[in-house]
């Protein structure tokens, strides 16, 4: 099960950082149409369309890379009380009922959704630019399949945990920057508490 864990995580991490540079692609893209229309007077017919189509890419192929690193929301004021195995518990029974039946009903739908935006090769009906739009329905498949993968490493983590009663340590990763903040924030304060003496009324200072 634990190698299982790591080859899922190393595949959704891999597709998540490499879908992560459609945020660039996104940025230049919404940066040029900014300048050719406020500043030469020439607006593309294309800009709004790349933009929609990288950040639906991005936000999608990244999915199964957050679940991975238990990035996705949670309403965790009464879950972070539980022990782990109460947590582990409670989240084997919800990825069984819903989240795989979910995520099935997206790679089922989105197989119809795209395959008929393919039969026709399908054009953006959002710009003059008549941009096909099909090949990019194809990610739904995608990303419901990676998660899919994922979904069953979770599943793996759930049942070690209850074995053991501990959630088995994640992989490195890169963190935030808020984290890192916090971290050197809390070191700092530790390490400033170390270095100072406290002096009591009345003692002589050592």
């Amino acid at each position: 099960m634990e190698s299982y864990i790591r080859f899922a995580d190393g595949l959704s991490a891999w597709f998540g950082k490499v879908f992560a540079w459609c945020v660039i692609v996104m940025t230049v893209g919404v940066g040029y149409e900014v300048f050719v229309r406020y500043v030469l007077n020439a607006p593309t017919p294309w800009a709004f369309d790349l933009s929609y189509m990288m950040y639906g890419t991005m936000f999608m192929m990244a999915g199964a890379y957050t679940l991975s690193r238990d990035g996705h929301v949670r309403g965790d004021f009464v879950y972070r009380l539980w022990k782990p195995r109460t947590q582990a518990t409670v989240e084997l029974v919800l990825y069984v009922f819903f989240f795989f039946p979910g995520v099935l009903a997206l790679i089922i739908s989105g197989w119809r959704y795209a395959g008929r935006s393919w039969r026709y090769l399908e054009v953006s009906s959002m710009s003059p630019a008549n941009i096909p739009i099909y090949q990019f329905k194809t990610v739904i498949i995608a990303a419901g399949i990676l998660l899919l993968f994922q979904g069953v490493a979770q599943i793996f983590r759930c049942i070690i945990t209850i074995r053991e009663g501990a959630w088995p340590r994640p992989e490195d990763d890169v963190e935030e920057l808020e984290t890192i903040l916090q971290k050197e924030g809390l070191g700092a304060l530790h390490h400033g508490s170390e270095a100072v003496d406290v002096v009591l009324p009345g003692e002589a200072k050592k």
